[in-house]
């Protein structure tokens, strides 16, 4: 028996009747994380993992019908037994592992191999089927270290301060904004964020995370010399708003693993593209799919079929499944062609 199967609603568990990270309100719905793709609105229950209620609360709903288990903690349902392990995502991610009738899956929402800092970092899970996402999955797609990424954007605000010219850094507001607040240089200068990244950051230091100061930047006034000195984290919505031109001669970046195209950066018209993902990259799924030792392996979004076919050439039992994931964080911005 398949204990997770593709319906319209999302990702289905028959025997115990619930669904994961759906993309149409249900009943009863397990979430991996809080980003929008993942965790929608109108489900009349929610099951997730503890270090993600800030986040989920602050983007579905102060009062949404929210039951957590810490990491390892295990629930029976229906005879299924449920738990979350680290995925290393973001803040609260967490893979999804099942247990029925002596078998074993693993739903891994989105995940990252490396360590950050700001969320527990991923941890392989033993099972029989392991269901993964394939966001960057074609061999192009390989991370430099991210204290190598990290040096590269303090380089570039120095730069920028030398030359009197604002830093704005585009990036996603929940994850990777934090991720990147966490590992830059906070002594080169001061730190603006947008205002839909300010409830974010707060929820990530009540939970423990280190994040240097930020000031909301409409509270700069135009023309302040500050400005001049300045990191400015900002979504990629607000480039070509008018908020934008508040820092007058500014030079901007992205942070995305997109960044490693070239026609990526150039479509999105920005100065300098950072290669920074918080997907694993393609030895990243690798060394993850290998460390479960699943014979079954269930890919679904991103380059699904690229990755189904490497690990059929490798012996193993794998096929694509149809879903929603992939329209919040970096999967915006990939070219559709």
């Amino acid at each position: 028996m398949d204990l997770v199967i593709a319906r319209p609603e999302g990702l289905y568990c028959p025997p115990g009747d619930f669904y994961i990270d759906p993309w149409r309100p249900v009943e009863r719905a397990v979430i991996t994380h809080g980003h929008g793709d993942h965790a929608r609105t109108g489900s009349a229950h929610y099951l997730a993992a503890a270090p993600g209620e800030g986040i989920l609360r602050t983007r579905l709903g102060r009062d949404i019908n929210l039951q957590t288990l810490a990491y390892g903690e295990t629930i029976d349902h229906h005879g299924v037994t449920l738990s979350f392990h680290p995925a290393g995502h973001v803040l609260g991610s967490a893979q999804v592992r099942l247990e029925y009738g002596g078998e074993v899956w693993v739903a891994s929402g989105d995940y990252k191999i490396e360590p950050d800092g700001t969320c527990a970092p991923f941890e392989p899970v033993r099972c029989h089927t392991f269901i993964t996402e394939s966001t960057f999955g074609l061999p192009i797609y390989r991370w430099q270290p991210q204290a190598q990424i990290f040096a590269g954007i303090n380089d570039w605000w120095r730069q920028n301060q030398q030359a009197g010219r604002a830093s704005v850094l585009f990036c996603y507001a929940f994850g990777k904004a934090q991720r990147i607040l966490h590992g830059i240089d906070e002594s080169i200068g001061p730190i603006l964020g947008h205002g839909s990244m300010e409830p974010l950051h707060q929820v990530y230091r009540d939970a423990g995370v280190y994040l240097p100061s930020t000031r909301y930047a409409g509270d700069v006034p135009k023309g302040d010399p500050l400005l001049r000195q300045a990191l400015v984290l900002a979504p990629p919505s607000a480039g070509g708003s008018s908020w934008i031109k508040r820092f007058g001669d500014y030079s901007d970046a992205f942070a995305s693993g997109w960044m490693l195209l070239r026609g990526t950066r150039r479509r999105r018209g920005v100065d300098r593209g950072f290669v920074l993902s918080d997907h694993a990259d393609w030895p990243g799924l690798l060394w993850a799919i290998e460390q479960t030792g699943a014979e079954r392996v269930m890919v679904t979004h991103g380059s699904v079929n690229i990755l189904v076919r490497h690990l059929r050439e490798q012996g193993l039992d794998a096929q694509a499944f149809a879903t929603e994931y992939g329209e919040e964080d970096d999967a915006a911005v990939e070219p559709s062609s």
